[in-house]
């Protein structure tokens, strides 16, 4: 059985027992968060749209942190430009628990 969440403006494909970093959700670890934006649940057929209208997600979070440090350097040629910049995304971390649909 899996589902197919939608959150931080991405798609995961969820089933029980994975561990799966999505963007920050503002949320201790420890504590526990339910995702409502289920958009496909998979038990012996594949149910989306109003079918899946009630699904829920359930999922502990592990963990808050950063991912890699990736370097964004901008560049324009003949004028002497040049702008070097680093960015560091936030995620959490989150166990799914169980799947409700």
């Amino acid at each position: 059985m899996y589902a197919i969440i939608a959150t931080g403006g991405k798609q995961y494909k969820v089933a029980e027992g994975d561990v799966v970093r999505v963007e920050k959700l503002g949320v201790e670890p420890g504590e526990t968060v339910t995702f409502d934006n289920v958009l496909a649940v998979s038990n012996e057929g594949l149910k989306f749209g109003d079918d899946v209208k009630g699904a829920t997600v359930t999922a502990s979070v592990v963990e808050n942190g950063k991912g890699r440090k990736v370097i964004v350097y901008k560049y324009k040629s003949k004028t002497g430009y040049h702008k070097k910049n680093g960015h560091r995304q936030q995620y959490t971390k989150v166990k799914i628990e169980k799947i409700n649909g």
